[in-house]
């Protein structure tokens, strides 16, 4: 009897490498997306599910098929919040990211043996808590604080900032600002340093050098900042009850209106479906308008 006849060949023994590869990964994402499918998309399923229903007489939900829940959160009288929440939104996603470039950008370039300390103090404020942190603006800009400080340089006794947008806008910048830092910096720590001093050799100036060189560079780390700020930002409701006075009504004021005062459950599912398809549709939008202009700057540039 020969050897060929009583040893099976491996294929009979094990599955093929890609089968058995197949099945590791599978085991590996288990975890991961049973988290995935509890925490968001079952809650998610369950508002849309609510949002075509009827609120009964007490509140709370009925089960129904109806579309009326959409055609009264989308009326030309109610819809000013999603209005006001996506200009908020943009505008304190902006002023985010005009802020963290150059603190970024001095961190990662310029700091030096500071690096690590500068690091530190912007992950402090996070050892407080947030609300705490927006209650401490109650006095920075109260009457006591700069409020007052401007209104006695203009000689306005009235003059306030607590319950206006500025307000809302400056607890938005200082709340979100360490989540469009720390993308940016990553990428511009992981720049390769040569290709700016081979621009400059090259007799390109500091703004030119800035423009072909390092912001191209740097722009997964402005846009992976911007979705980080804006999405948060289009349901913010603390900084604008505190800060705002409640004047500043966004859509999160109002979520929270519906589903807790109103006790209306489904308009206020219909309205947040809503607002996850506008942040979804604005997202999309950002990302495809960043790559167009990211492969307009590399057709330029060569």
């Amino acid at each position: 009897m020969t050897t060929s006849s009583v040893v099976a060949p491996p294929s009979a023994v094990r599955p093929p490498r890609s089968s058995r590869t197949g099945i590791l990964t599978g085991l590996l994402l288990l975890p991961a997306s049973l988290w995935y499918l509890i925490l968001l998309v079952a809650p998610l399923a369950i508002v849309v599910v609510m949002s075509f229903g009827n609120a009964t007489r007490i509140g709370g939900y009925e089960p129904a098929f109806t579309f009326a829940n959409y055609a009264s959160a989308l009326d030309p009288s109610r819809v000013t919040p999603f209005v006001t929440s996506l200009v908020l939104a943009a505008s304190g996603t902006l002023l985010c990211l005009f802020a963290a470039l150059p603190i970024a950008y001095f961190i990662a370039t310029r700091a030096g043996p500071r690096k690590s300390l500068l690091i530190i103090l912007l992950v402090i404020p996070f050892w407080t808590s947030f609300l705490i942190r927006t209650y401490a603006w109650l006095t920075l800009l109260g009457p006591d604080g700069i409020a007052g400080f401007i209104g006695s340089a203009i000689g306005d006794s009235g003059f306030r900032i607590l319950g206006t947008p500025v307000a809302v806008l400056i607890g938005v910048v200082y709340g979100y600002l360490p989540l469009m830092v720390f993308p940016i910096y990553v990428t511009l720590e992981r720049m390769d340093r040569t290709l700016t001093e081979a621009s400059k050799d090259l007799g390109a100036g500091r703004w030119a050098t800035f423009r072909q060189i390092t912001l191209p560079i740097t722009l997964p780390g402005l846009i992976t900042g911007s979705i980080l700020v804006f999405i948060p930002l289009m349901g913010e409701y603390v900084i604008p009850a505190i800060l705002g006075y409640g004047r500043v009504f966004l859509i999160g004021n109002q979520l929270v209106l519906q589903f807790l005062e109103a006790r209306n459950w489904p308009e206020g599912a219909a309205r947040a479906v809503i607002l996850i398809l506008i942040m979804l549709v604005t997202v999309v939008f950002y990302l495809w308008f960043a790559n167009r202009g990211r492969k307009s700057r590399e057709v330029s540039v060569l």
